[in-house]
């Protein structure tokens, strides 16, 4: 895919469902998500053990100071990963499983714990992700490494993945091929995940000093997009792949469900990148730092997009402030504002719009009739609305 964008976002279907009913659906679905994290990751040290440690692994002498051992671990584990999950976050990829599950005519109560360890996994990875941006806050309070330390939080945000596990060993405890099944599922996403998180680590700066340079956008373009959808759409897919295996839906279904989990988890970041330039607020209060990105020298959809929207010698001036990390006060004020003027925040919001347009062109034949436009308007809240990570 180019530059170039196919699909105005006027060509989206308009939503069904009137933004507060579709606000009270989600509404009544979240709770019984919750109860499943708490399943997880007890707010209680009396379940820390059996929440953390494999099942059978301690002994005689052990087991009698479990007491103490719970203790240690509700501290060292539960306790961080439930100061993010209990922030603000809006659930929409556990909402959307449990939405698709219902669609397919699975039971989504008992798919409960598999569920709810997607949102667990999306949580352990912000953890880590705001030790490695050094970022101070996330969903409008102090991050988790700020809280408890970079040790600790490192450590809570990867047990957070392997809730994983015990939720397959919830859910289906006596299917040993759908439990493998499963399973092979979360380790690609891991895989996909970690991959993304390097290339975003390492950074495109090399592609982007090729396209200020030579007004070429589609190369550095085409690394965040493939950086995004590694790092959000790969666990989103895996996430509505689920709900495929659990319904025993058949390869042509699973494969487009896969696909539109992936174009959603990619729209939603290429949104936040908009969201992170504009900056987020929570009931009046910032949930992350305006322009972060911009200030930590991040090359994002944005940014990207600008190339061949912004004269040349203004780009290679906003460019080379960026990569100095000089972009504060009035500067960074400019940044956004150029960003804003040229066309590239727009264009960043046509770009979200048609990846999904495009996956739900195709999954929707393959859907029952019946329901399946809550799903699209779920999408498209997700992708349009505030951004909560």
């Amino acid at each position: 895919m180019t530059g170039a964008l196919l699909h105005p976002t006027d060509e989206l279907p308009t939503p069904r469902a009137a933004p507060d009913d579709l606000q009270q659906h989600i509404d009544r679905i979240v709770p019984r998500i919750d109860d499943h994290i708490d399943r997880l990751c007890p707010d209680s040290p009396a379940d820390a053990c059996a929440a953390w440690l494999p099942a059978d692994c301690l002994t005689g002498s052990e087991r009698t100071n479990a007491t103490g051992l719970g203790h240690r671990l509700h501290h060292a584990l539960s306790e961080p990963v439930r100061h993010l999950t209990n922030a603000a976050g809006r659930r929409w990829r556990p909402v959307m499983i449990w939405e698709t599950v219902d669609l397919l005519g699975g039971d989504s109560e008992r798919c409960g714990p598999l569920i709810a360890a997607i949102e667990m996994l999306h949580t352990g990875s912000l953890i880590v992700d705001d030790v490695q941006d050094a970022s101070p806050l996330r969903r409008g309070r102090p991050a988790v490494h700020t809280v408890f330390g970079m040790p600790t939080a490192l450590n809570a945000g990867t047990a957070a993945y392997f809730l994983w596990d015990r939720a397959v060993q919830l859910s289906f405890p006596d299917d040993a091929g759908r439990g493998g099944e499963l399973r092979a599922l979360l380790l690609a996403a891991l895989r996909a995940g970690h991959a993304g998180q390097a290339l975003d680590l390492h950074g495109h700066r090399e592609e982007m000093d090729r396209a200020v340079a030579d007004g070429d956008r589609d190369t550095v373009l085409d690394v965040v997009r493939l950086t995004h959808r590694l790092k959000s759409g790969a666990p989103t897919a895996a996430g509505l792949e689920t709900a495929a295996v659990v319904t025993d839906a058949g390869p042509q279904l699973r494969a487009a469900l896969a696909a539109f989990g992936s174009a959603v988890g990619t729209a939603y970041q290429i949104a936040d990148d908009v969201a992170d330039l504009r900056g987020v607020t929570h009931a009046g209060e910032p949930t992350k730092l305006t322009s972060e990105d911009l200030r930590n020298s991040k090359v994002t959809m944005p940014l990207a997009h600008a190339v061949g929207r912004i004269p040349r010698p203004f780009l290679t001036r906003l460019w080379q402030e960026t990569k100095e990390g000089s972009l504060h006060g009035p500067a960074l004020s400019r940044a956004r504002a150029q960003l804003e003027a040229c066309g590239a925040v727009q264009a960043c919001h046509e770009e979200a719009d048609h990846i999904v347009h495009d996956a739900w062109t195709r999954l929707a034949p393959l859907l029952p009739r019946a329901g399946r436009h809550l799903l699209h308007e779920l999408a498209l809240l997700i992708v349009r609305s505030k951004q909560i990570a």
